[in-house]
C-alpha cells in the first residue's frame, strides 16, 4: 500500500481553493486593465447601493477635520475625526490607520455595520456606553449603518 491509497478525497482541496483564488485575482487585473469601470458608473452604483435601506434616517455629516479643524503645529498624520447627527443621535468616529474608534451618544444598544462598496457589510459591536471600534480601516467609500430599537440611521458616504 503507498501514501497515495491513504489520502483522503478531501485532501488537496486546500490546493484548489488556492489556485481558483489565485486564477480570480488573475481575472480580476486584467479585467480592470482591458475593461475598467468608468468613474461615474462606479459612482451610480455606489449611490444605488446606499438606497438599499430606504427607510433609514441619513445622519448628516455636521463636522469632518479635513475641512473643519485648525492645523496643529508639528502635528503630521493626525487621525481623521468625524461626527454625524440625525435626530437626537450624534455618532463620533475618529478614523486612523489601525481602524475606527467611536461612541453613539446618547449611549444605547446597537449594533454599527461598516459598509464599504458592494463588499459584505462588516459588523461592530457597540458597548453600554455606546463605545465601538474596529480594527479594520475602511479602504475607498465608506459609510456606517446604525441598528437601534428606533431604527435604522445610515452616515453620510466618505472616502477613508
Amino acid at each position: 500500500m503507498n501514501d497515495d491509497d491513504n489520502q483522503s478525497p478531501r485532501q488537496g482541496t486546500g490546493d484548489d481553493e488556492l489556485a481558483d483564488a489565485l486564477l480570480e485575482e488573475e481575472l480580476r487585473q486584467a479585467a480592470a486593465v482591458l475593461d475598467p469601470v468608468p468613474e461615474a458608473l462606479r459612482q451610480l452604483a455606489l449611490d444605488a447601493y446606499a438606497l438599499h435601506d430606504l427607510d433609514a434616517r441619513i445622519a448628516e455629516l455636521t463636522f469632518d477635520s479635513l475641512v473643519d479643524a485648525l492645523p496643529v503645529r508639528g502635528v503630521t498624520d493626525a487621525p481623521r475625526m468625524l461626527t454625524f447627527r440625525a435626530g437626537e443621535v450624534t455618532v463620533d468616529v475618529e478614523v486612523t490607520d489601525d481602524g475606527l474608534i467611536g461612541q453613539v451618544l446618547p449611549p444605547r444598544s446597537a449594533r454599527i455595520d461598516v459598509l464599504g462598496g458592494p463588499q459584505a457589510a462588516r459588523p461592530v459591536a457597540v458597548d453600554t456606553l455606546g463605545r465601538f471600534s474596529s480594527d479594520t480601516p475602511p479602504a475607498g467609500p465608506f459609510a456606517l449603518r446604525l441598528r437601534t430599537g428606533a431604527g435604522v440611521i445610515v452616515t453620510e458616504w466618505l472616502r477613508a
